[in-house]
């Protein structure tokens, strides 16, 4: 299985995102925001930085890069996609998930070991979870609080759409303590937290990242 990892100007975690592909027994293909065709990968990751700076919002230039057009088109037609932390921004800019990343509430960058709740083990990229695994990632991100007005909000909960939620206090002020989101159809799915710096407890706090890349093989085998 062929994953395309998309480096922007200014990605910094693309190496890591391909590493775990690799790991995970799939075969990582760099895409680079300017490509005009997604090399006929199987998936897409769109990994975390700063992608064009963080300038105008988090993910705001990034959504019109070349690359995007094709992967807003193939999400549409039922392609896997994963956002991380940047690329959970770009997602939300790009309208395949609804809501927004915001400052975080003390205003700080944060950098810590996080435990999450997985909450929907439903989707293309968690079905190696149980529903209501916990699992100890990176946390990095300086606009990180996951925002929506209420009806969106009622939507995503009542349609199990939250793939995601901090455990313990909220480490960034997101509603309803959301650390992820899934579209309707699951396969597209946005996570703040970094699965990708924890597949291997000799560089992460665990290895229970590996999960969401191992998780996608089956899906592709289903």
């Amino acid at each position: 299985m062929r994953i395309g990892v998309i480096t922007f100007p200014g990605t910094l975690d693309d190496r890591d995102a391909a590493r775990a592909v690799n790991v995970s027994g799939a075969e990582a293909v760099a895409l680079w925001h300017a490509d005009a065709d997604l090399k006929k990968v199987d998936a897409v990751i769109l990994p975390g930085g700063f992608s064009y700076g963080d300038y105008l919002r988090c993910g705001a230039i990034s959504r019109f890069a070349p690359v995007m057009k094709l992967v807003i088109d193939a999400a549409g037609k039922g392609m896997p996609v994963l956002g991380i932390c940047n690329g959970f921004q770009v997602l939300c800019e790009s309208h395949l998930l609804p809501g927004a990343l915001t400052r975080n509430s003390d205003l700080h960058f944060l950098c810590r070991d996080q435990e999450i709740e997985i909450t929907n083990n439903a989707t293309a990229w968690t079905t190696s979870f149980a529903k209501g695994e916990r699992i100890t990632i990176p946390l990095k991100n300086g606009e990180g609080s996951f925002q929506c007005d209420d009806q969106t909000l009622a939507t995503l909960e009542s349609e199990g759409r939250v793939i995601a939620r901090y455990v313990g206090v909220n480490p960034n002020g997101s509603r309803n303590l959301i650390a992820g989101i899934t579209n309707e159809r699951g396969n597209v799915v946005g996570l703040m937290p970094h699965p990708e710096h924890a597949i291997d407890p000799l560089t992460g706090p665990s290895a229970q990242g590996l999960g969401f890349f191992t998780s996608i093989l089956k899906a592709m085998v289903k």
